[in-house]
């Protein structure tokens, strides 16, 4: 897979424009993006430079992280704080997802989508008011494992770490999740499910492999 150099800035400019020329795959008046990394990786930070351009290109824009739809600590620990398997599995309420992110944009949908869920820190529910994105808009799902869901992604970016990088770049709290993350890279292989691979073990000089990955 061949990297190429690009600035974080000129990458967001080159996927808007890349992304205004899209018709979502369902025939519907969303369009729907992940960016798919491990935190280490910074995918909310991609994901804010995304959508700065869009909006630049006066594309709506709501973007939504995978942090708001945790499922519940009961749920979460049930086989311990530091198991990866579950936190591969289950951790990430796909279910709520589904149902609140994505089938509101589905074609003929209402358009109205539930930012956040759940909140880690009170672990409660959040009780967010819905957001109508409308129609013509664009959806930017971040978080890490994405590419493994099915959801229905009309352009999918995944942030690539080496395994050097990404345990570098992951506190040390949180390295229990590295086996998480081997899974997936065996398991989905999510560089070649994404239309484009950002290449961010040095986070001031991304390089990528252009579109159509």
């Amino acid at each position: 897979m061949h990297f190429e150099p690009i600035t974080w800035e000129r990458l967001a400019r080159t996927l808007a424009a890349h992304a205004d020329g899209l018709e979502p795959a369902d025939g519907g008046a969303w369009l729907r993006v992940g960016v798919d990394g491990a935190p280490a990786a910074r995918p909310e930070e991609a994901a804010a430079h995304l959508a700065e351009a869009l909006r630049a290109r006066g594309r709506p824009v709501l973007t939504v992280s995978t942090g708001g739809f945790l499922r519940p600590a009961s749920l979460r620990y049930e086989y311990g704080k530091e198991d990866p398997d579950s936190y591969a599995d289950s951790w990430f309420d796909t279910g709520a997802l589904w149902r609140e992110v994505f089938r509101p944009l589905e074609a003929g949908g209402s358009g109205r989508v539930l930012p956040d869920l759940w909140d880690p820190g009170t672990d409660r529910a959040t009780r967010s008011p819905y957001q109508v994105l409308p129609e013509g808009g664009v959806l930017i799902l971040h978080g890490p494992l994405l590419l493994g869901q099915w959801f229905p992604f009309d352009l999918g970016i995944h942030l690539s770490l080496s395994p050097g990088a990404l345990r570098r770049r992951t506190e040390e709290g949180e390295r229990w999740t590295l086996p998480a993350f081997a899974r997936y890279e065996d398991e989905v292989a999510p560089a070649g499910r994404a239309d484009a691979v950002v290449r961010a073990d040095d986070p001031r000089r991304p390089a990528w492999t252009g579109l159509g990955a």
